[in-house]
This record gives C-alpha cells, structure tokens and sequence, in this order.
C-alpha cells in the first residue's frame, strides 16, 4: 500500500458525487482503505475520504489510537473505515467549532455541524455498521461524509470572518497542521 497525494481546495475532482461501492470486498477496495490509512496518518488526519485521493467511491476512514498532534485536546475516535456511508441527524441541534482539512492545508474555519448523529455503512469487509456519534466524532464523520458529495467545509461555513490561517488563529497549532513533504 501506499502513501497517496492529497487533492488541494480548487482540484474540481473534490467537488463531484462519489459513486457507491459495488463490491466492498475486492483486492481493490482493500487496496484503497490502506491507501486511505497510510495517507492519512502521513498527513496526521482525522479523516480521510477516497476524493480526497482522486479516487470517486464512497469510502471514508477517519479515527486514531492516540492522540492527534493536529487535534490534541479532541478526544479519541475509533478507528473506522465508512463504505456508502448515510447520516442521520439525531435533532436540529448544531454545534459551531473549528475545522481543519489536509485539501486546504494552514486554514481553520468554525463549521456549523449537528450535535449528534446516527450513521450507518459497511466496513472493510462488508459488515454493517450503525452508530450514534456526538461532539467531535460526530463531526468528523460530517466532515468525510461531506467530501462524498463535492462539499468542503467552507461551503458549509456562515460566518467567513470566522476562517482564518492556522498559524495566526492557533500558533500552538501551526507546526501541527504543516503538510508534511517527505
């Protein structure tokens, strides 16, 4: 498996529907999420979706076992790969915070997004997953989901005096959130 350039904001790839995946246990969608799993650590993600990669599927992984030098006061999210994810919210209830994305690297912006969410899927093998996710895990797989369907965050964003570089918004944060090159 390998380690995959990540598309930056203005690749018009990033803003296409994403295809369901037909056959989730094929050599190639196994390929893809490891793909997806090296890439996004590389990057220090919290999620990873297949267009962000150029690829046009359905598939999405985001969580970690430790803690992410990009999110360090978040907490941990299981490890989960999302095949033809759908989300429910669970009330109209939306929390504003801030987000990052490795397609628009050095920026922040603060993101409506639901409280809670249920969401359902496949995983790597094909088994249904269902779950209800709160606060930050929640959104971070609001934040995946969107990138199925050509959204970025700030599309999602209401108040653009609210977005800003990262190094200026949160220094602690600006070596963090530097792509790596290597």
């Amino acid at each position: 498996m390998s380690i995959q350039t990540i598309l930056k904001m203005g690749d018009p790839r990033l803003l296409a529907l994403s295809q369901p995946v037909r056959d989730v246990g094929s050599p190639a969608i196994q390929t893809l999420v490891q793909d997806l799993w090296d890439t996004m650590r590389h990057a220090q993600g919290a999620g990873l979706a297949a267009p962000q990669i150029g690829v046009n599927l359905q598939v999405i992984v985001f969580g970690a076992e430790a803690a992410n030098p990009r999110y360090p006061q978040r907490p941990l999210v299981e490890r989960t790969v999302l095949i033809n994810p759908t989300i429910e919210p669970l009330s109209d209830l939306l929390e504003h915070d801030w987000e990052g994305c490795l397609s628009i690297p050095g920026l922040r912006g603060r993101v409506p997004r639901f409280q809670a969410i249920r969401y359902r899927g496949l995983d790597a093998h094909g088994m249904p997953i269902e779950r209800v996710a709160e606060g930050f895990h929640a959104r971070v797989v609001q934040h995946e989901y969107d990138h199925l369907h050509g959204i970025l965050y700030p599309m999602r964003m209401d108040d653009l005096r609210e977005w800003g570089y990262t190094d200026v918004l949160f220094p602690e944060l600006a070596v963090a959130d530097t792509p790596r090159s290597d």
